[in-house]
């Protein structure tokens, strides 16, 4: 690993790794409080953020490491191109977290930096939640080739990881989205031929009458950041889709799982997301573990 800008860039192992180191750095913190001593990660944002820019933060110093923040929004784009930004970032620092609005300025930041980029969000992806997902999911479930997984909303970037990491450890995943909200179409087709490589599915679908019963369910909302749509036409499109008890007994679910922030009353009842059965906390812990285990092994491989 020299960069993680997308979760399709992995592969099986190298997801099994990340899962193992996870698990380990996060029971014995200890042992791993000096792995980033005397490194500076910039954490540069386009985007608002609670759990990404406080888990990062937070882990980098538990490694031992420093981090600065920085305001992208003031800083790259019309009044500098994100290569200028990486490439000079890549003096002072060791490694770039950048949370964007698009996957190209992604590549171009890592393309001017010698130094690893850890992608905490953009349009396509959302690989460091996924992973904290398929950590959380592991920790429920135990061997996630056993795992049936439904997520039910917009094909966006959450969506989009979680079919890359699906089919990365041979999940069954079904995905239930209203018509037009589809995932990429290339994405949804690279992770199914993933999946079946690996003893996975991944499925789409547009209404719950031909789904499998399910270990969890998964949504996020129905709003992304940078998004432009009719806010009536989608509260419409969605309506159908939320996530209730109902829902939930129906397709037999043990677990509910969200990303966050979360609307309760629009794309989840407060009865199911802050009920028991809500693993939402869980995932949001596990970003800093998910992330440090990243970490690690980009460091680990800017050494090799």
């Amino acid at each position: 690993m020299q960069d993680l800008l997308a979760l399709r860039d992995l592969s099986s192992a190298q997801v099994a790794q990340l899962l193992d180191l996870a698990q380990t750095i996060k029971q014995r913190p200890t042992t791993w409080q000096n792995h980033l001593q005397g490194k500076s990660i910039a954490l540069v944002f386009e985007k608002p953020s609670l759990r990404t820019r406080a888990s990062f933060a937070a882990g980098i110093h538990r490694l031992g490491g420093h981090s600065i923040y920085l305001d992208a929004a003031n800083l790259m784009g019309s009044r500098e191109p994100a290569t200028d930004v990486g490439a000079n970032l890549a003096l002072w620092h060791d490694a770039i977290v950048a949370r964007v609005f698009s996957q190209a300025t992604l590549e171009e930041l890592a393309q001017a930096s010698d130094k690893p980029v850890i992608n905490a969000l953009s349009d396509v992806c959302h690989p460091c939640q996924a992973m904290a997902d398929l950590l959380t999911l592991t920790e429920q479930l135990g061997d996630l080739s056993k795992v049936t997984l439904t997520y039910i909303g917009d094909g966006n970037n959450v969506c989009q990881a979680l079919m890359s990491g699906a089919a990365l450890v041979g999940m069954d995943l079904q995905i239930v989205t209203p018509e037009g909200y589809e995932p990429n179409a290339d994405a949804l087709a690279l992770a199914q031929q993933t999946a079946q490589a690996n003893g996975g599915s991944i499925s789409l679908h547009h209404d719950f009458s031909n789904l499998q019963q399910t270990d969890a369910i998964y949504t996020d909302t129905w709003f992304s950041m940078g998004q432009e749509r009719d806010s009536n036409q989608v509260m419409h499109d969605f309506a159908p889709f939320q996530v209730n008890n109902d829902l939930m007994q129906q397709l037999g679910a043990s677990y509910f799982m969200h990303c966050l922030p979360a609307y309760r009353g629009r794309e989840v009842t407060a009865e199911v997301i802050d009920g028991p059965q809500s693993l939402v906390l869980h995932q949001a812990e596990n970003r800093l573990h998910a992330q440090n285990a990243i970490l690690v092994q980009l460091f680990a491989g800017a050494q090799a």
